[in-house]
């Protein structure tokens, strides 16, 4: 698989411009075309001075602000024969998820905000509602400590709970990694603490070695897709919160994106990958592929 058109919605702001650089640079390893989105929201921007309506003068402003962000991802992209910009009006997430089915887009790059207090990714967001109704993978990143991104990328790192939602998260992760010449890292977590949520006591230890037997499976699955694609691979079983072992085998990996499926298996015995993305996102200040499930025909 490949990625031939990546969307860019942006605003000028530093959240934005942060996923433009993951979305150029991935731009650039799959030799996709870059098209950048700015939505100008006149019913927000005019608030309760739209009463009256607004004037042309106050339209054409924010339009222009726009056309000055769109033109940034162009002149960052640099090939103007593999780009296209363009300015709409409307509510944001509607639009770029209107945008994203019109221009047959394979991949969307957003930014969410950075820490407030405990909050890493701003429920109710427009990056949350594209998310949450993408058709897309969608690459969430978000502006962490200043640090600058990694890209390429060198370390790719993939869930896996031998799900077909699980499997289609694998399918973006081992192309990202084969286009940037990156290291997959293949990891499943034994949620062994939803048991002990749920009953107060602890998993009974035959129940977790089957389910450690299991995860060894499903990463196994993953070792051999990427070694028939000649990538290097990693792989390994973790027990614990499921978001939580991904975050700190991310930060003691030097891992550089994650890639997740947006669905996966319920019950005690598989690691629900969608709120598990959604807490991944919030936790952590690497980028986040999220990829939904394949609608069946």
């Amino acid at each position: 698989m490949s990625y031939e058109t990546i969307l860019v919605p942006t605003d000028g702001s530093p959240h934005a411009d942060r996923a433009t650089r993951h979305a150029l640079s991935l731009a650039s390893a799959f030799d996709a075309t870059v098209h950048a989105l700015s939505v100008v929201d006149i019913a927000a921007l005019a608030g309760p001075f739209d009463a009256g309506g607004v004037d042309q003068s106050f339209v054409d402003r924010y339009r222009e602000q726009a056309e000055g962000h769109i033109e940034h991802v162009e002149q960052a992209w640099a090939h103007p024969d593999q780009y296209h910009g363009e300015v709409r009006q409307g509510t944001p997430s509607s639009v770029i998820l209107e945008y994203i089915e019109e221009a047959d887009v394979d991949l969307v790059a957003m930014g969410t905000q950075g820490r407030t207090g405990l909050k890493r990714f701003v429920l109710g967001s427009v990056a949350e509602h594209v998310l949450r109704a993408s058709p897309v993978p969608t690459l969430i990143t978000r502006v962490g400590d200043d640090e600058p991104p990694t890209l390429p990328y060198r370390n790719v790192l993939v869930p896996t709970d031998g799900s077909e939602c699980a499997s289609g998260a694998v399918d973006h992760a081992l192309a990202i990694a084969g286009a940037t010449d990156a290291t997959v890292h293949a990891i499943n977590v034994v949620d062994t603490e939803a048991y002990k949520r749920a009953s107060g006591s602890v998993l009974p230890s035959d129940y977790v070695d089957i389910l450690e037997h299991s995860g060894k499976e499903a990463t196994a699955g993953v070792v051999e897709r990427a070694e028939d694609a000649g990538l290097d691979v990693r792989a390994a079983v973790l027990e614990g919160r499921p978001s939580d072992g991904i975050v700190a085998y991310a930060a003691d990996n030097d891992i550089d994106a994650v890639v997740m499926g947006t669905h996966g298996r319920s019950g005690l015995d598989r690691f629900l990958l969608g709120s598990t993305t959604e807490r991944v996102i919030r936790q952590s200040d690497l980028p986040v592929v999220a990829v939904p499930e394949a609608k069946s025909e």
